[in-house]
């Protein structure tokens, strides 16, 4: 089983750190506050540190808000190369609240490829709410996570360790997907964020 690095000890980061050791995966979790990664590792059995410390996990989840994925990678040039390399960011404009920041035939998931070439960028958690990632249940219904990807051993990886934790994993084809992952999960936070859903609830799939 592959190790799990999680940059970010916010809700998300934790909520994904926490998936990775429930299906029996070593943990690292950096954060910006250090303090911060320590109470979301130390009671899953990880280690912690500071965003800057050397990278340990062979998958490593960028569980950052998207503007700060660029000083992510400026932090680390070449430590993603050959790593399973996982997006969970919605680039919304939080300004507006009504439109992507992205280019509307792009994602932020092929922007961060073409940043880091040489890494396997998977697209996946960005379409889940936290509450149903840590519950495992969207209503009544299974939580489901999308991964997309151009690397099918990356994809697998991710799928594997989401399955481990008891979650279901659904592949959703190629990185080309990710730009609907990032719509679904952009309509997702708005109906949220207007009170037309709960935030412990949104989109899943039913076999």
């Amino acid at each position: 089983m592959s190790t799990v690095t999680v940059i970010g000890a916010g809700n998300l980061g934790s909520v994904v750190a926490g998936i990775a050791a429930k299906g029996g995966t070593g943990v690292q979790v950096l954060a910006r506050d250090p303090e911060k990664a320590k109470a979301v590792a130390g009671p899953l059995g990880g280690t912690a540190g500071t965003v800057g410390d050397a990278i340990t996990g062979e998958i490593v989840v960028l569980a950052v808000p998207y503007p700060a994925v660029a000083d992510v990678l400026s932090t680390y040039p070449g430590a993603f190369d050959g790593k399973v390399l996982v997006d969970v960011s919605n680039p919304v404009d939080f300004s507006t609240f009504d439109d992507l920041t992205v280019p509307a035939d792009s994602s932020a998931a092929k922007l961060l490829q073409d940043a880091v070439p040489a890494a396997n960028v998977v697209k996946a958690f960005n379409a889940n709410f936290g509450a149903t990632l840590g519950t495992g249940a969207a209503g009544p219904v299974q939580t489901a996570v999308l991964v997309a990807g151009d690397d099918a051993a990356a994809k697998e990886a991710l799928v594997d360790l989401v399955t481990a934790a008891g979650l279901r994993a659904v592949d959703a084809g190629s990185l080309k997907r990710a730009r609907e992952l990032e719509a679904i999960g952009f309509l997702q936070i708005t109906l949220a964020g207007a009170e037309k859903i709960s935030w412990t609830g949104g989109f899943t799939l039913v076999h």
